[in-house]
Formats: C-alpha cells, sequence, structure tokens
C-alpha cells in the first residue's frame, strides 16, 4: 500500500523521542520565561522523566529502555525524580523497549494505567486531502497565545473548571522553537486548538481539542489536516500522533491515512509518603 510505514527499532525510538523532547522543550520555555523554576527534566535509561506541575498531562516519563537494559541505578533515579516532588511515577511505555524495564515494574508494584496507539503517516500522502469550507484554520499569532492556551485547555477539560496553573502550562507550547499553535473558527468564533511540534524530519500532531458545544463537526478533521499539509510543506518525513484506541481521535486520524504502529502502556507507582 502507498505510504506504509514499516516499525523498527530506530523508527520507535525516533518517534518516542519526539513527543519527549516536545515535553522537554516546553519545560525549558517555562523555565526560561520564568513561569516555575519547580519544573524539571532529567535523562533516564535513553528517554527522559519530565516534571511540568502536578498531576499534568506532561509530568511523566518517555522513551525509556529502547537502547538496552534499564539498570537498578537507572530505575532508582526516575523513582527519586518523581518521588522527591511528591508525584506519582508514570511511564509510556513502547513495547519495543527492553524487557529489564517491564520487570522493574514487577518488582516495584506498578499498575498499567492507560493504553495509547502511536500513529503515523507520510504527509505527502494526505497533501492532497481539502481544506474544510466551513471551518478556518491558522496559525496563532503572539497575541493569541492566550486565548490559544485557555482554548485547548478548555476543550480537555470536559466542561470543568480550568486553572490558571494548567493555562500557564498550555501557554508554552506556543513559544517553543519549532512549534506552531492552530486555532481553529467557525464563523469567525474559536472552537478549538492544537499544535504541530517539529523534531527532525518527524512532525509531531499533539495537544488537539474541541470546545465541548462544537463537537461532531468537523473540527479534529480541520485541524488534522491543516497540520499534515504544513508538514508536507516542511519536507517532514513522517507525522505521528497519539490516541487512545478506539477513540474519535483515532477514528479521525484512520480516515486520514494514519496506521497503528504500536500499542504503548502507561505503567504508574503513586507516591510513596
Amino acid at each position: 500500500m502507498t505510504g506504509q510505514i514499516e516499525l523498527t527499532m530506530e523508527l520507535a525510538r525516533e518517534l518516542e523521542l519526539a513527543e519527549a523532547n516536545a515535553a522537554v522543550r516546553c519545560v525549558e520555555a517555562a523555565e526560561s520565561g520564568g513561569v516555575s523554576s519547580e519544573f524539571a527534566i532529567e535523562a533516564i535509561a535513553g528517554g527522559f522523566a519530565v516534571y511540568c506541575g502536578h498531576d499534568s498531562p506532561i509530568t511523566q516519563a518517555v522513551g525509556l529502555g529502547l537502547h538496552g537494559p534499564v539498570s537498578e541505578e537507572e530505575f532508582n533515579r526516575l523513582e527519586s525524580f518523581y518521588f522527591d516532588r511528591h508525584e506519582a511515577v508514570r511511564v509510556e511505555t513502547c513495547p519495543m523497549a527492553d524487557t529489564s524495564l517491564v520487570g522493574h515494574y514487577g518488582r516495584h508494584g506498578y499498575r498499567v494505567s492507560e493504553f495509547s496507539n502511536v500513529m503515523a503517516v507520510r504527509p505527502e500522502v494526505t497533501a492532497v486531502l481539502p481544506p474544510s469550507e466551513a471551518i478556518e484554520i491558522r496559525a496563532a499569532r503572539p497575541d493569541e497565545f492566550d486565548l490559544w492556551a485557555r482554548t485547548v485547555a478548555q476543550g480537555f477539560a470536559e466542561g470543568q473548571q480550568v486553572s490558571e496553573e494548567i493555562v500557564g502550562i498550555m501557554k508554552q507550547f506556543a513559544s517553543v522553537p519549532g512549534s506552531d499553535c492552530y486555532l481553529a473558527r467557525i464563523e469567525g468564533c474559536v472552537v478549538g486548538g492544537a499544535t504541530l511540534a517539529i523534531r527532525g524530519r518527524i512532525a509531531g500532531l499533539f495537544g488537539a481539542s474541541t470546545l465541548l458545544e462544537f463537537r461532531r463537526r468537523g473540527v479534529q478533521t480541520a485541524l488534522l489536516r491543516a497540520r499534515l499539509r504544513r508538514a508536507s510543506e516542511l519536507g517532514c518525513g513522517l507525522a505521528m500522533s497519539i490516541a487512545l484506541p478506539g477513540s474519535i481521535s483515532q477514528r479521525n486520524m484512520s480516515r486520514a491515512g494514519f496506521q497503528t504502529l504500536y500499542t504503548r502502556a502507561k505503567f504508574e507507582r503513586a507516591c510513596q509518603g
């Protein structure tokens, strides 16, 4: 099939680190912008542990165990990184990670809290998809970064109140070098947003959300197509995204030509003490 992608260990490393580096750069942008001195990153076992605030979706470890066995010392550093900050340990784990990592989970009492599909497509395969006539998609201007952050955060909140801390964290994505933030509008009204993060040849399509009252109107599909066209223009070799199995996001991506390369498990251990 045209555009079919073969999964290799090298590609798995590339995809996992593309996501990890997006989080790392978000923390770096937050630190340089004076948003928080408590944010932290640490390279561990070939990947990164990231702390971006309590219970933040960015606070997790990604990319571990893809360069060989994970030692007891490395795993202890991982746990200390989070426990010292009174945070649970959460590790997005690629199925191609070394089995020693899973062995550590078993000995330390971890549980699986979530599964997610890592999906990818060659942008040139989807570049011909026509834009939506009813939904306007364009990159957010610097004076719209706060609007973008609030819109995306509210879209993820499922109608709940969004804290200023979460808005501040989201806003850091807008100022990260190599990242573009997009706003979706219907008849001039902002209804959703998303991020395109370029890391080498990988275009990461992250952080897409739609306000509750505007769902099922094609907003996510329009955001997806606009970012894929931009990735094709930039000459990216692959576009990747992550979706929960069986979700609307996965169905939208599958219709746009994405294939599921592998399913990750998030291993988690509650904070001790």
